[in-house]
């Protein structure tokens, strides 16, 4: 028995040393320098400097988050900017990528500063959103940096909106809303509103059905997503879209994507392979075998679609 729990003691200190290692947490806005290699160190340039901007691509970079309108202590982590760090730096039509990852865990939303991470989901809590949200001011924090961009000089056409989770949220907010200020966007494992497709069983029960035990349990924050869905479906912005069945967050509830005309959506794979590789993701000097979909856009794998994101970047800039 001691020998079990010593074993159970080690494997929890193994992975705090993994996920709650400081090296393995950037809490700032910059450029990902771009790699040789795979695994080479991430570092980011915090200077905001665009030699000649006319041939530069800008595609800048949102993070997930655990609580979609709360504060938080993190914004990237090492292990998902490896794939972008490999990006950086090739050239579509003679001009350049620069990736900008852009912070933005210090912001929070009217609710969720009054009710906190947990107190968003209540059932007491009903709707409609009062004031401004977290993911709004997200939308206009990304559209200051745009604005940054175009007075340094890089065209509009040339400046790309993407992000993670809830940053893949974001981006198709931010499209929506201001497709004629950017090239477009890439979106991966939008989500931000829980794990919807494991907690509500939308494999088993099916779609209508397990958004129809959503809305009864939390009026609030399922009319709340289906009033930025709508809003998303009316931007109808032209950009591309990767996620995962086996995403246990928005991986069966993605869907209605594919009704709206000018999303090019991609369903990655069907297992937790990619092109039939398998897929690994590494930190700072750790490496695992990807565990859990949602993140399968972090791994060595998604380097397959790298041609097929570029191919979108240059349809965009013609």
């Amino acid at each position: 028995m001691k020998r079990f729990f010593l074993i159970i003691l080690l494997i929890l200190i193994s992975c705090i040393n993994v996920y709650a290692n400081p090296k393995e947490v950037i809490k700032t806005d910059g450029f990902v320098i771009p790699t040789n290699k795979w695994k080479d160190k991430i570092k980011i340039d915090e200077n905001f400097e665009v030699n000649n901007p006319e041939d530069k691509i800008i595609i800048i970079y949102n993070h997930g988050s655990d609580g979609n309108d709360v504060k938080l202590k993190h914004c990237f982590w090492r292990s998902e900017l490896r794939n972008w760090a490999q990006l950086a730096g090739d050239k579509i039509n003679d001009k350049e990528i620069m990736v900008y990852i852009h912070c933005q865990g210090q912001l929070e939303g009217d609710l969720g500063a009054k009710l906190g991470k947990t107190g968003m989901w209540m059932k007491k809590w009903e709707g409609p959103y009062p004031g401004t949200s977290k993911m709004d001011r997200r939308v206009e924090g990304n559209l200051e940096v745009v604005k940054k961009f175009v007075n340094l000089g890089v065209p509009k056409k040339q400046i790309f909106m993407s992000g993670h989770s809830c940053g893949g949220w974001a981006t198709l907010r931010l499209t929506a809303k201001y497709i004629n200020e950017v090239g477009g966007g890439i979106s991966l494992m939008p989500a931000c509103f829980w794990n919807l497709s494991k907690k509500y069983k939308v494999k088993k029960v099916g779609y209508e059905k397990a958004m129809e035990n959503f809305h009864k349990k939390y009026p609030g924050m399922a009319g709340w997503r289906q009033k930025q869905i709508d809003i998303i479906k009316e931007g109808n912005a032209p950009i591309l879209i990767f996620t995962h069945p086996m995403d246990h967050y928005e991986g069966l509830t993605s869907d209605w994507m594919d009704t709206v005309p000018n999303f090019k959506r991609v369903v990655v794979s069907e297992t937790k392979k990619i092109n039939g590789e398998k897929c690994k993701i590494a930190g700072s000097n750790w490496e695992e075998p990807v565990k859990d979909a949602h993140i399968i856009d972090f791994a060595d794998c998604f380097m397959y679609y790298h041609p097929m994101i570029k191919e979108y970047i240059a349809s965009r800039i013609k």
